[in-house]
């Protein structure tokens, strides 16, 4: 037996018109809660709702940000610098480089993402690459040290 889910389960962004009903069915009188239940909102949402109104005067959804919050888009100049200036530096030397020279205590995911927020290509390093051929299955050096005989 399959689940049924609302869009309003899925957090969905309600429509303004919805917001203004909910808000005006609490101004008339009805409970939160009996509200949500006759618009078949969350009880939360009506709360939010009409917190909204009171403090904004509209329930207007607020906009939400889209900035990053991440502690190296201060350092962006100084990282990209660095970057270029020695371009085979591996995460970990970049970590840090961030901790000696900015005292920034970050990830090398942190970093990670950071290059690919500002669509910088980071490849490895190619000494770090290995000089042997992938193993599938049984090697050549394997089937070295073993006898022709079953």
């Amino acid at each position: 037996m399959g689940f049924l889910i609302r869009e309003a389960d899925m957090g969905a962004a309600h429509s303004e018109d919805l917001r203004s009903r909910v808000v005006a069915e609490v101004a008339a009188g009805s409970s939160r809660r009996k509200a949500a239940v006759r618009f078949k909102v969350s009880a939360a949402s009506a709360v939010r709702w009409t917190a909204l109104e009171a403090a904004t005067g509209s329930v207007r959804a607020r906009r939400r940000s889209g900035e990053s919050r991440s502690p190296l888009e201060a350092h962006g100049a100084w990282l990209k610098d660095l970057v270029a200036k020695e371009p085979d530096l591996t995460l970990a030397e970049i970590e840090l480089r961030l901790f000696e020279g900015l005292g920034l205590k970050i990830t090398e995911r942190s970093i990670r993402r950071f290059f690919t927020r500002h669509r910088i290509s980071y490849k490895k390093n190619a000494a770090r690459l290995r000089a042997d051929a992938a193993r599938r299955g049984r090697s050549a050096r394997t089937l070295e040290g073993q006898s022709g005989r079953p």
